[in-house]
């Protein structure tokens, strides 16, 4: 049995994204319970060369927005990167989910030897399909996920396990 390039992304990224969208819920029924601003939160960073939990979630959407884009050869979506509050955050995460089930497998499967090119601050990575999915876009938006999890449960947020890995 095979898995597609589309099966290895785009369920599996839905599936973070939705599990995100519950560990910001969360975050943001403690700020309300406790009297926090949420702004605290949405601001908070484990370290203070870290980006805040904002852009933890920002990342997340884009990693996955742009990359399933670019396996699929389109132009990815911009999205402006000025939420400032959970629900705004939530709806990004939703804009992208969105996003995602507009692809279709034929979209996707195939691009495993696609050549990707990223242009970065200081250099240029250059990348085939599977490498790309599997050693970058996957790896990325699993980094940015459990950093905004950590980042809410550091703050206090009871978060589990479970929060992160979701319902199968």
């Amino acid at each position: 049995m095979t898995i597609s390039m589309y099966q290895a992304l785009i369920p599996v990224s839905i599936r973070a994204l939705n599990n995100l969208t519950n560990i910001l819920e969360k975050g943001a029924a403690y700020a309300e319970t406790k009297k926090i601003d949420p702004n605290v939160l949405i601001n908070s960073r484990l370290s203070p060369d870290m980006f805040p939990l904002s852009k933890q979630v920002q990342i997340a959407s884009d990693i996955v927005n742009r990359g399933a884009a670019r396996l699929a050869g389109i132009e990815p979506p911009k999205f402006e990167d000025n939420e400032t509050t959970f629900g705004q955050l939530i709806d990004r995460i939703q804009k992208t989910i969105s996003h995602l089930n507009t692809f279709k497998p034929e979209q996707i499967d195939g691009s495993e030897e696609r050549e990707i090119t990223l242009q970065m601050r200081d250099n240029t990575l250059s990348f085939q399909g599977m490498p790309f999915l599997l050693y970058f876009v996957l790896p990325n938006l699993y980094f940015h996920v459990t950093t905004a999890y950590d980042i809410l449960r550091h703050c206090g947020v009871e978060l589990g396990k479970g929060d992160f890995l979701g319902q199968p």
